[in-house]
């Protein structure tokens, strides 16, 4: 079968694979739908390998480069095992790609993600979404209705990770939030946080396209951080007490300074963007305006029947942050190499298998 697989850093292949053996008893043969070309992908093309297992097999799964990428996708169902219950032959699914041991002292306490051994469909597992077929665990297959699509049954993971983060931040209805860096995950805490009732969204980011983006959604104010003073712009959109929590999604030293800056005080900001080397704070800022700072990583495990109901009441329209659907043949050219260029257009690709 195809697949497309990363071997080393700048080094993914378009190469036939072997098919994956039949799925045992508590496991589901996928055939992918769409798939998702995620940040975490990008930094393993870029810096790799980081999360992809290379010099030993992973200690859950025994997974090890090369890896068949992929861990944001829809799916239709091929075959299951023989005690699996939840979806039929047919069903069309989205994939929860986390993998977690259940015993460890994080997953016996419901925190899953936090996984000591954790690994990862698309990243240290046998398979991955971008790919004809691939063999998952039966708890990693949510059932999409008719009213979500496959496009948005592949943008179901990247929306959890943005609604974990502005959950983390604690937004209430009425608040008004930051978001910082209107990529993919940030485009999509703006629409989560209108959805979930911010009376007034604020997206500060510096490429033109992106904030056009944000402005032909309708629910957010967008600021050109090259421009304006993004803190002084926040307070005078909320007569000068400032955001109540922010969701800090450019990775960036400037970014996260911005929205430790634009909060109120007691006000919240979710770090939600990964970032690829430290940034300095100052903590005195931290303890004089009582400023809360917290980490996100991935989501709850147990959110994607929530994030799927939410798409299927039709109120988030994730798909529109998806900018192109390129063929698994063109994944390096018009995918990676794309989204890695300086200046690129592109926001969301999705790879169709």
């Amino acid at each position: 079968m195809r697949a497309a697989v990363f071997h080393a850093r700048h080094d993914i292949r378009v190469e036939e694979v072997p098919e994956p053996a039949a799925p045992g008893p508590h496991e589901i043969l996928l055939r992918p739908a769409l798939c998702g070309i995620c940040g975490t992908d990008l930094h393993e093309f870029t810096h790799g390998p980081i999360v992809v297992p290379s010099s030993a097999p992973h200690p859950l799964t025994g997974a090890v480069a090369p890896q068949i990428l992929g861990h944001e996708f829809s799916a239709r169902v091929l075959a299951i095992g023989a005690e699996v219950t939840k979806v039929s032959e047919g069903d069309r699914v989205s994939v929860m790609p986390l993998i977690y041991c259940g015993a460890c002292y994080y997953c016996r306490r419901g925190l899953n993600h936090l996984c000591v051994r954790m690994a990862c469909t698309g990243l240290s597992w046998h398979g991955g979404g971008i790919a004809e077929q691939v063999v998952v665990p039966d708890y990693q297959v949510e059932k999409l209705p008719d009213e979500v699509s496959d496009v948005q049954g592949a943008l179901v993971e990247p929306t959890a990770v943005a609604a974990y983060g502005i959950d983390r931040a604690g937004l209430l209805p009425g608040d008004t939030v930051l978001i910082t860096g209107a990529g993919p995950i940030g485009a999509l805490s703006a629409i989560y946080a209108h959805t979930a009732g911010a009376a007034q969204v604020i997206v500060s980011e510096p490429d033109a396209g992106r904030r056009k983006l944000i402005d032909e959604l309708g629910i957010a104010h967008t600021l050109d951080p090259t421009t304006v003073d993004v803190p002084a712009a926040v307070h005078e959109l909320t007569d000068g007490i400032g955001a109540d929590v922010a969701a800090e999604c450019s990775g960036s030293e400037p970014g996260l300074a911005a929205a430790l800056a634009a909060v109120r005080g007691r006000g919240t900001v979710a770090q939600v963007g990964l970032h690829v080397r430290p940034a300095s704070i100052d903590p005195m800022k931290l303890s004089n305006r009582d400023i809360t700072l917290t980490g996100t990583w991935c989501y709850p495990v147990q959110d994607w029947p929530r994030v799927i109901a939410l798409l299927a009441g039709g109120r988030m329209p994730v798909e529109k942050v998806v900018s192109d659907v390129i063929d698994a043949a063109d994944v390096v050219a018009h995918g990676f190499e794309r989204l890695i260029r300086p200046g690129s257009e592109a926001q969301k690709i999705l790879v169709r298998v």
